[in-house]
């Protein structure tokens, strides 16, 4: 009797394991053909042609168009979350505050641009920008400027119109957060006699930083891999990480320079990730909690 309690427990423990594998095993299968097989060609790709090579990661390394593409990719990428956050704070800490009719509104206006494509927004910043465009001919109305500025076509354009459609990705998470935060530390501040800028500043401010955290890796992310934007505001000058692989593909048929290329571009997210783990859990970045 002591020895069959035990092994009725243990073949119940097997079933229900062999119940979740069969549960979880359309994910798991999912999983592999859409993201573990189509990584591990592209890895695969990247250092064979006719037999094992490293060439296409040492002209990644060695090579300064690949190293200029990178570098201007960063900065861009970095700008472009700096932007976000001085603009994307603000609004989340006005939405967190005001009435909940008010701040529903203000998150409708946030997430209204999803509804519209990615390359529509890109091609209307193009019609704003361009030398005959609204911004131009309104400076030029106003005797403000008398030739048309070059905001397009350049970096300038390129960080513009990438700031718009990667703000809603800064304001949520930095939302999410400060809902979080009781109100009623604010208000132990000040009947401590602090002013509302020292609350802010010792109290709120650093309780908010998770939400900083995450939506800055998730923008500098985003924006390390964008393609339309940089290349219809950009003019063939900006030259990002993801044209460089499109190039290699349609202009030079390389498909093992575009591999490597894209291989080291994952592997640089998947850094900033493994180092934004160690101050914040990944689910937090991912929206999971």
């Amino acid at each position: 009797m002591s020895t069959s309690v035990p092994d009725s427990s243990q073949k119940h423990q097997r079933r229900e394991h062999a119940l979740m594998l069969a549960l979880v095993s359309p994910a798991l299968l999912v999983i592999l053909l859409l993201i573990v097989l189509p990584v591990g060609w592209l890895a695969w790709q990247s250092i064979y042609h006719d037999g094992f090579t490293l060439e296409n990661y040492r002209r990644v390394f060695t090579e300064d168009i690949y190293w200029r593409s990178f570098a201007l990719t960063f900065e861009i990428s970095l700008a472009v979350t700096v932007i976000a956050l001085l603009l994307g704070y603000p609004v989340a800490y006005l939405a967190n505050a005001v009435p909940k009719g008010w701040s529903i509104l203000i998150l409708s206006l946030v997430v209204l641009p999803f509804w519209t494509s990615v390359l529509v927004r890109a091609y209307a910043w193009l019609a704003l920008l361009q030398r005959t465009g609204v911004i131009n001919q309104f400076l030029r109305y106003l005797d403000v400027i008398s030739e048309p500025l070059a905001l397009v076509h350049n970096t300038f354009g390129t960080v513009v119109a990438t700031v718009h459609i990667l703000l809603p990705f800064m304001v949520l998470p930095l939302y999410a957060t400060m809902q979080k935060i009781p109100g009623d530390l604010m208000q132990a501040g000040a009947s401590l006699g602090a002013s509302p800028s020292l609350t802010f500043f010792r109290v709120f401010l650093p309780l908010s930083l998770p939400g900083v955290l995450a939506g800055c890796t998730m923008v500098f992310v985003l924006c390390l891999g964008f393609y339309i934007t940089p290349e219809l505001l950009g003019g063939g000058r900006t030259v990002m990480v993801s044209m460089l692989v499109s190039r290699n593909v349609e202009l030079y048929n390389q498909f093992g320079a575009a591999s490597a290329v894209a291989v080291v571009l994952l592997l640089s997210v998947l850094l900033i990730f493994f180092a934004v783990s160690r101050f914040i859990s990944l689910d937090r970045v991912l929206g999971q909690k």
